[in-house]
């Protein structure tokens, strides 16, 4: 059977477009309110919806936000057996390039897994997700300080660290290598 790759590139916006209007639609939110509601242009969410841009993980996460919704969810990938190849895998880009991650499978309940690559020296800051949003991290390979709270956590290969999501945070890769990095982002607290 060969069906089209929603991991593509090119093809995020247009998966992302489609459960937006879904999303927004169902719950009878206008394009006007959900966009001054997580504070993205309407334009560009009309562009998303329509298919015909592709959003930054930084837009994907605001609209998931708006929508409480898990981020995986506005990806619509429904399979009873799923395998995550990092080649094929969709990469979500933080709007400075230094960050992606990848969502390794649609959301199951109310958790998602991603894996995440950081550059060298690069820094990522993210926005609070919903409230009650718990991440877990684990370094598959590399060096990574993560800043919440006005605490800094150091964590090598293997080191693995719990926090509250709901609060602004930020990824630091000190050293010279590629962070490998593995995610578990869980809504279960809603």
């Amino acid at each position: 059977m060969n069906k089209e790759n929603p991991w593509e590139e090119g093809n995020v916006g247009r998966y992302v477009g489609a459960n937006l209007r879904q999303f927004r639609t169902n719950r009878g939110i206008s394009m006007d309110v959900l966009a001054k509601q997580i504070g993205v242009s309407k334009l560009t969410l009309i562009n998303i919806e329509r298919g015909e841009a592709n959003p930054t993980l930084s837009v994907i996460w605001k609209i998931a936000n708006g929508l409480k919704v898990p981020i995986t969810a506005l990806l619509s990938i429904d399979s009873e057996v799923s395998i995550s190849r990092k080649k094929d895998g969709m990469k979500l880009i933080s709007s400075n390039d230094v960050f992606v991650a990848e969502p390794l499978f649609r959301s199951h309940g109310m958790i998602e897994l991603y894996r995440g690559y950081l550059q060298p020296h690069g820094e990522y800051l993210s926005e609070a997700h919903q409230q009650g949003v718990m991440e877990f991290i684990t370094v598959m390979s590399g060096r990574l300080t993560v800043e919440v709270d006005g605490e800094t956590y150091k964590l090598d290969d293997y080191d693995s660290i719990r926090f509250k999501g709901d609060r602004p945070h930020k990824y630091v890769n000190p050293s010279s290598d590629l962070a490998i990095l593995h995610f578990i982002i869980s809504y279960n607290n809603l």
